[in-house]
């Protein structure tokens, strides 16, 4: 009889250059499933990325530190037990430009693909 469930010892390390962990734990580059992304991330301090505007919807819980959303020109900040969603096709920028790293969960409903994630230049 087949396994019904899976775990995760060994997530996908993202390669980045701007020094943000990524490990995905599950979703496209980790096991193929393109329904959804489940990963476990470290903001350093003073980190951002250009603004996007993806095909999914994406669900963010702050274990430490805080993170800043910048959502259609509405800056929100989160802080350690927040969790928000941002729905998809909405442009949205994320950065943390504090001075302690920020740890924290992201879900991605279909899975993250570069290719949906359209980030501007």
């Amino acid at each position: 009889m087949a396994k019904k469930y899976s775990i995760q010892k060994s997530p996908f390390i993202v390669p980045t250059t701007d020094g943000k962990l990524i490990e995905e734990h599950f979703g496209n580059a980790t096991n193929k499933d393109s329904q959804i992304s489940i990963a476990h991330m470290i903001a350093p301090p003073k980190w951002s990325e250009p603004y996007q505007t993806p095909e999914f919807d994406e669900y963010t819980y702050i274990i430490k530190g805080k993170k800043q959303f910048i959502i259609e020109g509405e800056t929100i900040i989160l802080e350690a037990g927040q969790s928000i969603k941002i729905e998809k096709n909405v442009r949205v920028q994320y950065s943390n430009p504090f001075d302690e790293a920020c740890e924290y969960l992201a879900i991605c409903l279909p899975a993250f693909s570069i290719d949906l994630v359209h980030r501007e230049a």
